[in-house]
């Protein structure tokens, strides 16, 4: 078995006998011919998917046919169009539009990490930009939260099931049948 690595010369026949709408098989045969390699039919598409050279839709060669000594070999006919060569769509290409953040009514304390209590909120601010740092809210928080109640409100999905107002949650260990 060839290891995973093709050299480029390799990669560059194999691009040039696929764009003559060679087989995968015969392609690795004229490969292996041309270098002294081993490379079966799956390792050339393999290759060609990695380069990008072949459709998404699924594309099959002629079956594999040993050609007899002193038979001449026929080409496949030529692929009617290229492939798509793994170009992004043009929605990938547009800047993506700024999210506008939600923000709370609270005045934070603005806390390094290095002071901030045990009963502090610890919601982030800042380190944004390179060498800004981050400093932490700092008031009060839930019992049973890292964040004081607005921060924690912003941390929780509407709906969210973390904390029920009804109490905790009892579970029941059921027996399987």
């Amino acid at each position: 078995m060839e290891p995973g690595h093709w050299p480029s010369e390799h990669s560059d026949a194999l691009r040039d006998y696929f764009l003559k709408g060679i087989s995968y098989a015969e392609i690795g045969r004229q490969i292996n011919a041309r270098f002294g390699t081993a490379y079966t039919r799956s390792a050339v598409v393999g290759r060609a998917k990695r380069l990008g050279l072949i459709a998404p839709a699924r594309m099959t060669s002629p079956s594999i046919v040993p050609s007899l000594p002193g038979e001449a070999w026929l080409p496949s006919p030529r692929r009617s169009t290229l492939p798509y060569l793994n170009v992004p769509p043009k929605s990938a290409m547009k800047p993506a539009a700024r999210v506008k953040l939600r923000c709370v009514g609270v005045q934070p304390r603005l806390i390094p990490l290095v002071e901030l209590g045990r009963d502090d909120c610890r919601y982030p601010y800042g380190g944004d930009k390179d060498g800004e740092e981050i400093a932490f809210c700092g008031h009060p928080r839930q019992p049973g939260s890292s964040y004081c109640a607005p921060h924690a409100r912003l941390t929780r999905r509407s709906g969210s099931g973390a904390v029920r107002a009804g109490g905790p949650v009892v579970l029941r260990l059921v027996s399987a049948a």
